[in-house]
This record gives C-alpha cells, sequence and structure tokens, in this order.
C-alpha cells in the first residue's frame, strides 16, 4: 500500500464531512434555521462542522435526504462528488440536444438577479399570484431558487417549512426566449416555464406561460400565462415584491403586468 492510498483517519474523516456540510449550509440564510428545520440540536451541528464528530446513523440519514446527497459524504469531498456524477443533460446521449448548446445562457439574454413573477392562480383561477425568485450562475449554469408563499401553500395543506417551500430549477436555452425546469425537493412536483423577452425601454421583463405537473382533473388548471420582471439587487424592490408575495386580486396586480398577463383573452 502506497502512501496515497493510506486510509484516512478518523479525524480526517471528521474533517471531509464537516467540510461537506459547510458547502451544504451555505445555501441557507442562518445555521439555526437550517437546524430547526432538520430537527437537530444546534451545538451538535456545530460540532459535525468543526469536525469534531460523526452524526448517529438516524441522523446522517436525516441529513442526506434533506440536502439529496446520500452517505459519501462521510468520506468524499464533495467537489469530487459531484466531478464523478455526469449530469444527465450532458450524458452523450443527450449531450446535442440538451449539453452546453441548452445550458448556456448568457446574461444579456436572462440576466443573473432577484425577479418578481405574477400568474393566475392554478386552483382557483380567480385569484392571482405574485412572487419573486433568484436566478444566479453556479459553475457557468443559470439556475433559479424560491419559496412558494405561505399562503400558497397553506391553500393547498401542505407544510409551511423551508424544505417544503423551497424550489430550484435550470434555465435552458431557446431560440425565441427561454425555458426553465422547476421542481421541489425529491422532484415531488414541478413545472415548466417559457419566457419571451418583451420589448420595453428597460428590457426587463418576459412574458410566456407555466404548466404544472398534475394529472387531469375538473377544477383547476394546468396552464396559464406567466410574467416575470427584472429587479436585479434593488434591496427596495425586492423587499416590496416580498411584501406582496401571495394570492390577490386582478386589480391588486402592477398595470405592466396585469397587461401582459392578457386575462381577457384565452392562452392558446
Amino acid at each position: 500500500m502506497t502512501v496515497s492510498e493510506q486510509p484516512l483517519s478518523p479525524a480526517e474523516l471528521r474533517a471531509v464531512f464537516g467540510s461537506n456540510l459547510r458547502i451544504l449550509s451555505r445555501e441557507y440564510a442562518s445555521i439555526s434555521s437550517l437546524c430547526a428545520e432538520l430537527g437537530i440540536n444546534r451545538t451538535q451541528f456545530n460540532r459535525y462542522l468543526a469536525g469534531e464528530s460523526f452524526p448517529r446513523p438516524d441522523i446522517l440519514d436525516r441529513i442526506c435526504r434533506f440536502f439529496g446527497v446520500d452517505a459519501r459524504i462521510l468520506l468524499t469531498p464533495l467537489c469530487d462528488l459531484v466531478s464523478t456524477e455526469q449530469s444527465v443533460l450532458s450524458h452523450p446521449y443527450l449531450n446535442d440536444w440538451l449539453g452546453p448548446d441548452a445550458t448556456h445562457v448568457p446574461e444579456q439574454m436572462f440576466p443573473s438577479g432577484f425577479y418578481r413573477f405574477s400568474r393566475r392562480g392554478f386552483l382557483d383561477d380567480r385569484k392571482f399570484l405574485q412572487g419573486i425568485v433568484l436566478i444566479r450562475r453556479i459553475d457557468g449554469h443559470a439556475v433559479l431558487s424560491g419559496l412558494e408563499p405561505r399562503e400558497a401553500m397553506r391553500h393547498q395543506g401542505l407544510p409551511l417549512s423551508r424544505a417544503q417551500r423551497e424550489f430550484r430549477g435550470v434555465v435552458l436555452r431557446q431560440d425565441e426566449g427561454v425555458s426553465i425546469l422547476i421542481a421541489r425537493r425529491g422532484a415531488k412536483t414541478g413545472s415548466y416555464n417559457f419566457l419571451a423577452p418583451v420589448a420595453s425601454y428597460e428590457n426587463n421583463f418576459w412574458e410566456g406561460y407555466v404548466t404544472r405537473t398534475v394529472r387531469s382533473q375538473p377544477a383547476g388548471r394546468r396552464m396559464t400565462r406567466m410574467v416575470y420582471e427584472h429587479l436585479g439587487n434593488d434591496t427596495a424592490a425586492i423587499l416590496r415584491a416580498a411584501r406582496c408575495a401571495g394570492y390577490c386580486e386582478a386589480d391588486d396586480l402592477l398595470t405592466h403586468h396585469l397587461r401582459l398577463l392578457q386575462i381577457d383573452q384565452p392562452l392558446i
């Protein structure tokens, strides 16, 4: 056995796990809120982060399920796990269809930053839904993240925890705009968005439609128009949009959003 093949010591293994956990935790606003969602004592979680201890098997299972990883985070640096697992979009079978040409979305095509969106409600089409999402670049890919408004979750009888409310997606390049594949954690539900830029003074509006992944049912919609408005990193505008997130009446929508949604016209 060569020196490079020597097994890692317990301290080194704890350091690997702690480093991986710190990377995974960066997505969350605070460690306290993350611990609350995980149901793990904050002091104990800090010991994991510092590489001072390993979690019990049941706690490890909870952590892996929450972050969508497997038990290899105990042994292998996260960057190595990511690099060794080929994305299905870049698989040779799909590379010419959904590979780099599709996933390369330049900033000028769809800029990073916060977006305000609005659409008609799926379950009650007399109501409209407003919310915000964040578009950013990770490893050269345009990705989306956001939280379902609490009111929308409550309306569907779903838990209000961040883990249940959070959705993420990937932005794909299209000839006339962009498409976005979005899913909740574990791909339990999802949606498909298509957005095309609207000619305007600031070029900060996109219009299109959204479809959701549910079976046909007598009530509710599976497809409706959607509007995105780029807010960038304007803190005041983002906070105003966040305060308005949730269900509203048509009269509560911003004038330009209401016009682009064409609520009196059928979607064809």
